[in-house]
């Protein structure tokens, strides 16, 4: 039977779930998006946090004065900050592929502003991470999200932080390997059919002098970069999978740092 009694004496409790609740959601994917309204964000952190209020161990907090009780504060918004940006860093994946394929379509010097991430990406690169955004959803990928942060609380209790940079720093540089691995597996399409084009341009070159290859290989690559976009559209699935699985496994290689 859940207890919904709530006491002065345990805010203190409260208090430290909402801050890695809110800290969490303020950088997580989808959830941490700079179109979702703040209040929206503070109210699902709130709704969240009373939940697991009277589901999480309450072990005892050992600090004497107002400094100390702040360490706890701060230590529990590094861990929601850690966790929500272990999957958030994973949406650099898409990322990195677009701005290679478009380096290779020529589309690298058209830079667009992406509201969601305040930053300036390529064309490419912020089609894929819309999608791969849509199909976040559809799967219920950010419910899991959700759940990584609240099942945090039975690994890592509430003020019992212990960071341990050095695996932390081995998952990032894991993650590092990985993000190159994947991003050059969903630009390898491009740079096949680019790459044949280069060569059928060159001989072109060689055997036509008196043709501009260069004035007619921007075209044509346009061309082939929007054709192999379009005829591997259906793999996007795919490459969601891999991003997915990546931020699972960065969610629990940084939870394992904290305990």
């Amino acid at each position: 039977m859940v207890n919904f009694a709530f006491s002065l004496n345990n805010f203190e409790y409260f208090l430290l779930i909402l801050v890695r609740i809110v800290s969490f959601v303020f950088v997580a994917p989808f959830f941490g998006d700079s179109a979702v309204p703040r209040r929206v964000k503070v109210g699902l952190s709130l709704f969240v946090a009373i939940f697991m209020y009277n589901i999480v161990n309450k072990p005892d907090l050992e600090y004497t004065s107002a400094v100390g009780y702040s360490v706890i504060v701060v230590r529990e918004v590094m861990t929601g900050l850690l966790i929500g940006f272990a999957a958030y860093i994973c949406n650099s994946i898409i990322l990195f592929a677009g701005n290679i394929i478009d380096m290779d379509m020529g589309f690298s010097m058209a830079m667009e502003f992406n509201p969601s991430l305040n930053t300036q990406s390529t064309i490419t690169g912020n089609f894929y991470y819309y999608l791969v955004m849509l199909i976040l959803v559809a799967s219920d990928m950010h419910s899991f999200i959700l759940r990584a942060v609240c099942d945090s609380f039975t690994v890592v209790p509430i003020g019992k932080a212990v960071f341990d940079w050095d695996h932390l720093l081995l998952s990032i540089t894991k993650y590092m390997g990985d993000m190159f691995v994947i991003g050059f597996r969903i630009f390898l399409p491009f740079f096949a059919c680019i790459m044949i084009l280069n060569c059928v341009l060159g001989i072109m070159a060689k055997v036509a002098p008196q043709m501009n290859m260069f004035s007619v290989g921007m075209q044509l690559k346009l061309l082939v970069g929007f054709a192999v976009l379009f005829l591997t559209i259906f793999l996007v699935p795919t490459v969601a999978n891999f991003i997915f699985n990546e931020i699972k496994t960065m969610v629990v290689l940084i939870i394992e740092g904290l305990y």
